[in-house]
């Protein structure tokens, strides 16, 4: 079998990749820039190398694929984050259709079943809509929020202070992105599902932001206060760091939609949990990080 992957060097599409090579399968992996690439996987896949915006290299690097991992990457400097997850995804699908991929693996999030109303989220939503209508057999992946976005709070952790727009006490799903990439792999070796599967990943356990900020506290040895700010104070926060204006947008508007009395499709089960705690990824990762 033969499988594509977008996004192999982030935290997911790593992940993945390097669970298939072990499964005994040579990957093709979608990539910008082969250089991110770790080192160690050089012979053991295939590289395409180009940009998901371009479609005819999309068409180009899908063919012959039996399978693809599909991960909508974010590009928070860009005049229209949006507008470009949006035309990804419809070079991917075209791709996926004009080929004859027969079966895609799609990152998503929850969220992406309101359709609108959840800022980048709403990019994922409509990846979700493109790959449907090709009625190629589809896993979407809705997956909770990623430990690794507390790394975009290394600072304020230094200080002591973590901060967030959401109430204190609104419980939500957290995971963390390699068992997410865990998931993908098995889902595409698997036989015996077809037509469109849609499959959360939950993370081990629902965490409020006044449990994550105890739960990290603990795993890095210091008192952390939690800061809840309005998105104001967001906003200004993310412009400072260099995001354009639409990316600010979508992020807020990414969290905004999760606290605004939003209840995700599908509900904790056995098939949706995953095992890392967010105690065991904070000593692996993110109180290396905070030292380096």
């Amino acid at each position: 079998m033969t499988i594509g992957i977008t996004g192999a060097t982030g935290n997911v599409g790593s992940r993945a990749v390097r669970l298939l090579i072990q499964a005994g399968e040579r990957p093709r992996v979608l990539v910008r820039d082969p250089g991110r690439l770790d080192p160690g996987l050089a012979g053991l896949v295939d590289v395409a190398r180009g940009d998901l915006l371009d479609p005819d290299f999309v068409e180009t690097a899908t063919d012959g694929l039996d399978a693809l991992l599909w991960i909508t990457p974010e590009n928070f400097t860009a005049e229209d984050p949006l507008a470009e997850m949006g035309a990804m995804a419809a070079a991917g699908a075209a791709a996926v259709k004009t080929r004859g991929v027969r079966r895609v693996v799609l990152i998503s999030s929850v969220g992406a079943e309101r359709r609108t109303g959840a800022g980048l989220i709403d990019g994922l939503a409509r990846a979700e809509e493109e790959f449907a209508a090709t009625g190629v057999d589809l896993a979407i992946l809705r997956n909770g929020y990623y430990f690794t976005n507390l790394l975009g709070n290394l600072d304020e952790l230094r200080n002591g202070r973590l901060s967030t727009t959401m109430p204190a006490d609104r419980a939500m799903s957290w995971v963390d992105p390699r068992d997410v990439g865990d998931v993908a792999a098995a889902r595409l070796l698997a036989g015996g599902w077809s037509g469109t599967v849609v499959q959360a990943v939950h993370g081990p356990a629902d965490l409020t932001w006044a449990q994550v900020t105890a739960i990290v506290g603990a795993a890095i040895g210091r008192e952390v206060e939690l800061d809840v700010i309005g998105d104001d104070v967001m906003r200004a926060g993310l412009a400072q760091a260099g995001l354009s204006a639409p990316a600010v947008d979508g992020l807020v508007g990414m969290i905004a939609g999760q606290r605004d009395g939003f209840t995700p499709e599908q509900a904790r089960t056995a098939v949706t949990t995953t095992p890392t705690t967010l105690a065991s990824w904070t000593t692996d990762v993110l109180a290396p990080a905070l030292a380096g």
